[in-house]
């Protein structure tokens, strides 16, 4: 009857492990797709570099201690999150094999050993995940309540972590209960002893016959893993993507100094061939010139998009936000990945040449919001991973300078000026030293 019992949960967990894994890669795709909506970009120079940036901003967490108490929460999570999915590898190989605790025989003195340290590694994710609830809904951080926020966004962040505070409980009560079915003699369960935090527990179900200890210690089991497996679904849907994207964009994030702007390929060679010089062939096909949608930008702007941990670091810091501006550069991240999904959606059901009528610029970021920046790059030093809304902005308002030709009469006569006296301010450029030739004889004068 238990061999009959365990080939049933082994074929039951075989089919809802490939029925996750199915959404996880239909979900996975449709991202791909559209983050490759955007335009090609090559990013094979200082390899090197790339994974340093990589391994010490994503992996190591070290912008995140900018703020250091947040910091420490979040690496509580990260660090929980990396340990705890390490047991699920013995999980998934005994749901597949009909076994219980396979590692028991291999590690011996070990095994206990670990298990405790993950079940500690648990107890800080818990004690995070309540102090990030706090946070949000009790203390009420504002940057978590801006405008971009309301509705949705609030809410995955809720879901998220009392999902993981769920998930924690039923990993307990499923070692507290394996451990009093140890005590009963069950075959079943390799005697390896009580549990750092799980001990505590044990109370609760120490009444309970052997059978009903059975039947919750297997319940446990399944709301966890499954638990495990939703949650792995979800996140492709959810801010927590950059759980997985985290690590590419940091090792596709820009190398340059912050304040180093991207000139236009194609602008240039055309200043060069009225200068004179020659001109390079960019391999450019000019079609618009800056971002009007998805499409205008590059992939790895897409991806930054989805990378985007709705922290809100870049708006808090923001100055133009932190005036009163409309601008707030966490929502044009949230908005590109929005538009993104929505010209998906389009392909999906009308083909890759559907045009809906509306684009990024005007129907998700107004003129006011690309207008308000400073170009400081606040924003850009702030992200805890790299992510430069800066370098979208600056696309769109190309596209609003050099396509609508509709920026403020005070910046149309900045443009005339350097283009006329390549400075600023509308006097020759024979004239730019006066201010100092002016100094040096009223200094000259009064000695």
């Amino acid at each position: 009857m238990m061999n009959t019992i365990t080939i049933i949960q082994q074929v039951l967990f075989v089919i809802t492990l490939g029925i996750a894994g199915f959404f996880v890669f239909k979900r996975a795709s449709s991202i791909r797709r559209n983050i490759l909506l955007g335009k090609d970009a090559e990013f094979n120079d200082q390899k090197g570099k790339r994974w340093g940036t990589m391994f010490r901003v994503a992996f190591g967490q070290q912008k995140m201690f900018d703020r250091p108490f947040v910091g420490f929460m979040h690496f509580l999570i990260y660090a929980g999150f990396l340990l705890i999915n390490i047991e699920m590898l013995e999980i998934i190989l005994d749901g597949i094999l009909g076994t219980h605790r396979l590692f028991v025989p291999v590690l011996g003195d070990v095994y206990p050993f670990l298990i405790n340290f993950f079940e500690c590694a648990a107890i800080g994710v818990v004690l995070a995940c309540v102090v990030f609830l706090l946070r949000r809904n009790v203390a009420r951080i504002k940057r978590f309540h801006k405008d971009e926020m309301k509705g949705w966004p609030t809410s995955d962040a809720n879901i998220i972590l009392v999902w993981e505070i769920v998930l924690m409980f039923f990993l307990y009560t499923m070692n507290a209960t394996d451990y009093l079915l140890q005590e009963a003699g069950d075959a079943h369960y390799p005697v390896v002893g009580s549990f750092a935090i799980s001990q505590y527990l044990v109370p609760l179900y120490s009444g309970l016959s052997p059978e009903a200890l059975v039947m919750v210690e297997r319940s446990a089991w399944w709301v966890h893993i499954i638990g495990i497996l939703g949650f792995a679904v979800y996140i492709t849907y959810s801010k927590h993507l950059h759980i997985a994207l985290a690590f590419p964009n940091t090792y596709f994030s820009r190398l340059e100094p912050r304040g180093k702007m991207k000139n236009m390929e194609s602008v240039t060679n055309e200043v060069k061939i009225m200068m004179g010089a020659p001109a390079e062939d960019s391999g450019e096909e000019v079609g618009t010139f800056g971002a009007k949608d998805v499409k205008d930008l590059q992939w790895n702007q897409i991806m930054s998009a989805y990378s985007c941990t709705e922290c809100g670091r870049c708006t808090s810091e923001c100055p133009a936000n932190l005036t009163g501006k409309k601008l707030s550069p966490r929502k044009v991240m949230m908005d590109i990945r929005d538009r993104a999904e929505e010209v998906g959606k389009n392909i999906d059901q009308h083909g890759a040449d559907h045009d809906d009528g509306k684009s990024l610029y005007g129907d998700y970021i107004s003129k006011e919001e690309l207008m308000a920046c400073t170009s400081c790059n606040a924003c850009a030093d702030a992200c805890p991973i790299n992510i430069d809304p800066l370098s979208i902005i600056l696309d769109m308002r190309r596209y609003v300078a050099m396509e609508e030709a509709s920026t403020p009469a005070s910046w149309n006569a900045m443009f005339q000026n350097v283009e006329n006296s390549q400075a600023p301010w509308a006097f020759p450029a024979a004239d730019r030293f006066k201010w100092a030739e002016e100094i040096s004889n009223s200094v000259d004068s009064q000695q």
